[in-house]
């Protein structure tokens, strides 16, 4: 997670949401990064977890990502876990949970949904009043530009 935080505060240089992401392999090792670039990119879909998926997607040259782990610090949205579903991901690990949109079982559970061909671990909460202030300091600036 200390990671995907990392990535979290580097998307902040972008005005971006700091919300990062990495892919381990089966051993744990860093197979990629990613962190939210909507804003710098222009994409509705530059989440975090999309940039990390597709960049460990390319690394591994198929878009299968069986036994990976992707981890994030903010629950993923219904787009960010219907990717992690159609990657074949072993398992999703976040930080703080998200009321509003979060789609790994907070408003929807779109992983674990007994419909689906797919259905990665879950594991919640890891680091997450970190994950969670960097999101409250960011919006309290937007909100309050002056401090």
């Amino acid at each position: 997670m200390g990671f995907a935080l990392a990535e979290a505060s580097a998307a902040l240089e972008t005005g971006d949401v700091p919300i990062g992401a990495v892919v381990l392999d089966p051993s744990g090792a860093v197979v990629a990064s990613g962190r939210n670039q909507r804003e710098a990119l222009g994409d509705p879909t530059a989440h975090a977890e999309v940039m990390a998926l597709r960049s460990a997607a390319s690394d591994r040259g198929e878009w299968r990502l069986e036994g990976c782990t992707l981890v994030v610090t903010l629950e993923p949205c219904t787009m960010c876990g219907g990717a992690a579903v159609l990657a074949r991901v072993a398992r999703v690990v976040y930080g703080a949970a998200d009321a509003k949109a979060g789609a790994v079982g907070s408003l929807w559970d779109v992983v674990r949904d007994r419909r689906l061909n797919h259905r990665p671990e879950v594991v919640a909460g890891i680091r997450d009043a970190e994950s969670a202030e960097l999101l409250k300091a960011f919006f309290q600036s937007q909100r309050d530009p002056e401090g």
